[in-house]
């Protein structure tokens, strides 16, 4: 039936997710303004989430602001990172949760697939699991469905692999 084929994921290089932890961390230790601070950022990739602490909002905000840079100098889009809310924490501290989005969700994944079926392209999509693959006869129009979906905002980045 179809002879070439794409999937659309929608993934957090956790490696890199690392990285741009221990970056900030090496910042926030170097920086004046933290001396003496118990702000520390946390990676637990079993859970796919991050811990911050830090002594209050106003630096809670500034380690935040130097996390999301190195995220995105890092490669690491903001649309798969979800804030949770400040709340306090043991020894005059606050906390925030963050969570990591791995995978596509059902809804963007319909959401896709309508999107392609409405570009009246001649190519089959159809979702598996966290994942959406698309499959056509013709590498042009596995072309033109890549920059179909890259022109739309569906909440959450996309990344297109297993090109063949």
């Amino acid at each position: 039936m179809a002879d070439f084929s794409f999937d659309v994921v929608s993934q957090v290089d956790l490696q890199e997710m690392d990285n741009a932890v221990q970056q900030s961390m090496k910042e926030i230790l170097q920086r004046y303004d933290f001396k003496g601070s118990k702000s520390a950022i946390t990676l637990d990739k079993a859970k796919n989430e991050v811990a911050i602490v830090s002594d209050d909002e106003y630096k809670m905000k500034a380690v935040v602001d130097v996390l999301q840079g190195k995220l995105v100098k890092r490669g690491i889009s903001l649309k798969n990172i979800e804030w949770g809310t400040v709340e306090p924490a043991a020894q005059q501290t606050v906390r925030q949760l963050v969570k990591i989005k791995q995978g596509l969700p059902q809804d963007k994944a319909k959401e896709i697939v309508k999107t392609i079926k409405d570009g009246k392209l001649k190519v089959q999509a159809q979702i598996q699991d966290q994942q959406v693959r698309v499959s056509s006869r013709d590498k042009d129009e596995l072309q033109t469905a890549i920059a179909l979906l890259r022109q739309r905002d569906f909440g959450v980045a996309l990344q297109f692999t297993n090109y063949r």
